[in-house]
């Protein structure tokens, strides 16, 4: 597949970026119809799968929101859900999340498991009826997506994938820069994230608590559809550590990085991909790399490169769309500035659009009273998905990996 090309007709990227800009506010009308029915009160009733650090954090983010509750939670650890009593005053519980949607009048559904359970979680949950918030990266393998798009087609429901920098102001502004023409052409973008731990503090570990046993952990339903293993509660509390469970910081992080771009500036999934790396800091029995680099060749005639390790914080976590004529650099504001070679007169400016507290899971409500698109939309969890499922394999091969977009098949 190299220096192959997709013989289809396309916008052009300015027109792209400017639908985008415009349709900000308010989402784009999508096939959902009308919105589902929410009773006169006009609340949504929520039920959470998983409430880890993540899922806790969800379920406050969408109590938050007016006219929601917060009606049912699922955690296949005990624990959590008498943790959970608190946050939720009158909520029902339950260790098996099946029996959680089969409640008629639960409206959506926040999805925050390990990576390897989102997609039976998410298609699950849209049979039942339900809208569905999924944490990032939607899939864990091209086959999960696959199977996920063909729920997500049947279901007419609202997705939202939890990527939150697609509901952020910066949007908006890198959206104006590109339609702006300041950026000339883009041939690259680079991307990093870096990150940093005291001695003897191991990036994302976690401790074993003396409860963490089998009569308090569903073990099955944690292994899912993944290798079946005896009980471990080090491999439960540390997923992250894992490859049956986890994509690493490539699902993490790169996953919100590349989603961002993706959406701005409409990228398809990349026709080439080589990810390279290794355990070099964190020798402690994890499985997934500290250390990497990710090499993605675009359709779009752009490459994409993101690095990332956990040794050392000082390059931080940003990203820079390089053009001909200027440069975007996102970090936690967003700016532009000017190649003075080919823009001489130009001045470098900065974004002004506010991001709202509490955006993404506001708009994923929005939508599911309007009918409208989320912000980001199944469809950018899609090619985030393959593009990190692609990294990993390339990872794992030792090779360069290649997209068939006729096909949809990696090779």
């Amino acid at each position: 597949m190299r220096g192959c090309k997709l013989k289809r007709k396309v916008q052009t990227r300015r027109n792209f970026i400017g639908n985008v800009a415009t349709g900000l506010a308010g989402g784009l009308a999508t096939g959902l119809g009308a919105a589902r029915a929410l009773g006169a009160t006009n609340k949504i009733r929520i039920g959470l799968i998983g409430i880890g650090d993540r899922g806790t954090q969800l379920a406050r983010e969408a109590i938050a929101c007016p006219d929601t509750e917060l009606t049912a939670v699922a955690d296949i650890y005990t624990r959590r859900l008498d943790d959970a009593a608190p946050l939720a005053p009158g909520a029902k519980f339950y260790q098996d999340y099946r029996q959680m949607l089969a409640d008629p009048a639960l409206d959506a559904v926040l999805v925050a498991t390990p990576q390897h359970l989102h997609a039976e979680c998410f298609i699950a949950a849209l049979t039942a009826g339900k809208h569905v918030y999924q944490e990032k990266a939607m899939a864990f393998t091209i086959d999960d997506a696959r199977r996920m798009r063909v729920a997500y087609s049947e279901a007419k429901r609202v997705v939202q994938i939890g990527h939150q920098a697609c509901s952020s102001g910066h949007v908006a502004d890198a959206s104006n820069y590109l339609a702006s023409g300041g950026l000339g052409q883009v041939t690259a973008i680079r991307a990093r994230m870096y990150r940093n731990t005291p001695h003897g503090k191991p990036q994302w570990t976690r401790p074993v608590y003396p409860d963490m046993t089998p009569d308090r952990i569903a073990w099955n339903a944690f292994l899912g559809s993944a290798q079946v293993r005896d009980f471990d509660a080090d491999r439960y509390i540390n997923w992250r550590l894992f490859n049956d469970y986890s994509g690493g910081n490539v699902h993490e992080n790169m996953s919100h990085q590349i989603a961002f771009w993706y959406k701005v500036m409409d990228l398809r999934i990349p026709h080439a991909v080589t990810m390279t790396g290794n355990i070099y800091r964190w020798k402690d029995g994890r499985e997934v790399p500290d250390t990497m680099h990710v090499s993605m060749s675009h359709y779009e005639d752009l490459q994409f490169s993101w690095e990332s390790g956990f040794g050392n914080s000082q390059l931080g976590t940003g990203e820079d769309v390089l053009g001909t004529d200027g440069t975007i650099s996102k970090g936690q504001q967003i700016r532009y500035v000017p190649q003075k070679v080919t823009r001489p007169d130009a001045v470098e400016t900065m974004g002004q659009t506010v991001t709202p507290p509490r955006a993404h899971m506001q708009n994923f409500l929005d939508c599911i009273r309007s009918g409208r698109e989320t912000s980001c939309p199944f469809e950018i969890g899609y090619r985030t998905s393959v593009t990190c499922a692609m990294a990993l394999e390339s990872y794992r091969l030792r090779r360069t990996v290649y997209w068939d977009p006729a096909t949809e098949v990696m090779v």
